[in-house]
């Protein structure tokens, strides 16, 4: 259990949960079924999806929760940590989609338009805490790397809406109702599974970068297989064998980064042996034969304190460059590029 215990698992955990997320971003797959079982004409149901946008911005009180929760004196309680923040989101993704299926099944009355737009509020709403969840999680676990990692989270949220597709293409075609169904629990599962992986490690690597970079190649390679789909799509239909076996493909894409969190802690483990090793070594030197150590006093190094003290300088110093790039910088990296094509790939879903 140890083993899944650090900064790389909680990451894929954290790209899963934002895999998972997306499913107000497929509105117009299910607004159909709602407008025809609730009666709406298009101004109420232009109405009730206003609701989601207003709940997708209104992230204040998930802001607030996670730095009560996440505080360093509070960080070492049972009930603290971004699970919390990620269970808030999880029961509120549950409660508006459980009551959206059950009103368009028939489970119960039909509810008033009111609190039809509640219901759409609480889904949008729950995106707040599973986000910031994530994205500060893996800013306070990456420090150095703030651009890559937020820029890695919002790409895969970005691409989840069109995950979720893939899978209602495989599953769900043509079943609208089921697919809410599939909304209340799927999101929410992932959520209780994964959230107690998603948690903060004050450590920090140097090549932390080359395995950031090699999530962002893993999302790359899902928008290219994603866009191929999509363009195929609008030329030729799709059978069910064949939905089913780019959707296999889809899941062995989002299982590509678990591989990469392993072996970034395998080498994270073998340079902490080294490490070691080398300071055992070193304190076996100075305490059988200390002189040397006095003749090194004018020795042209930095004692370990100034060493340290460079580190940091670095590392602020690589925040405050990406943090302070313009706008034709920023276009010019990677990460602009993955959530440009993330949204472009979910874009043609967004409508009612």
């Amino acid at each position: 259990m140890e083993r899944l215990n650090s900064k790389w698992i909680a990451t894929v955990a954290s790209i899963w949960i934002q895999c998972s997320i997306g499913g107000t971003y497929t509105f117009g797959i299910y607004s159909s079924t709602l407008k025809s079982t609730q009666n709406y004409d298009q101004s109420t149901l232009e109405r009730v999806a206003v609701f989601k946008d207003i709940g997708g911005c209104t992230g204040v009180l998930s802001g607030l929760l996670y730095s009560f929760v996440t505080l360093d004196r509070h960080r070492r309680r049972c009930f603290c940590g971004p699970w919390v923040v990620l269970l808030t989101g999880a029961i509120l993704s549950f409660v508006g989609y459980l009551f959206m299926w059950a009103s368009v099944v028939g489970l119960i009355h039909r509810p008033p338009v009111a609190l039809m737009c509640l219901f759409m509020f609480t889904v949008a709403h729950s995106m707040t805490f599973s986000i910031p969840a994530d994205n500060v999680t893996g800013v306070r676990n990456f420090p150095a790397h703030v651009g890559t990692i937020v820029g890695l989270m919002e790409g895969y949220l970005g691409l989840s809406g069109a995950i979720i597709i893939r899978v209602y293409d495989a599953l769900f075609k043509g079943n609208p109702s089921n697919y809410l169904l599939f909304l209340a629990v799927y999101p929410t599962s992932v959520s209780l599974l994964l959230m107690y992986f998603v948690r903060i490690h004050d450590t920090n690597s140097e090549d932390d970068k080359k395995h950031l970079n090699a999530f962002s190649v893993a999302a790359l390679t899902m928008v290219a297989h994603l866009m191929i789909l999509i363009i195929l799509e609008s030329i030729f239909t799709l059978g069910t064998w064949e939905r089913i076996v780019t959707f296999i493909f889809l899941l062995l894409l989002l299982a590509s980064p678990l591989g990469i969190a392993f072996r970034a802690q395998r080498e994270d483990s073998k340079r902490l042996i080294l490490s070691q090793t080398v300071s055992t070594e070193g304190n076996s030197t100075v305490h059988i034969n200390p002189e040397p150590i006095e003749s090194m006093e004018n020795h042209d190094q930095l004692p370990s304190d100034d060493a340290r003290q460079v580190k940091t300088t670095v590392d602020e110093n690589i925040i405050r460059i990406e943090e302070n790039m313009n706008l034709l910088q920023a276009i010019c990296t990677g990460n602009f590029w993955l959530l440009f094509i993330a949204m472009a790939c979910d874009w043609d879903r967004v409508w009612l």
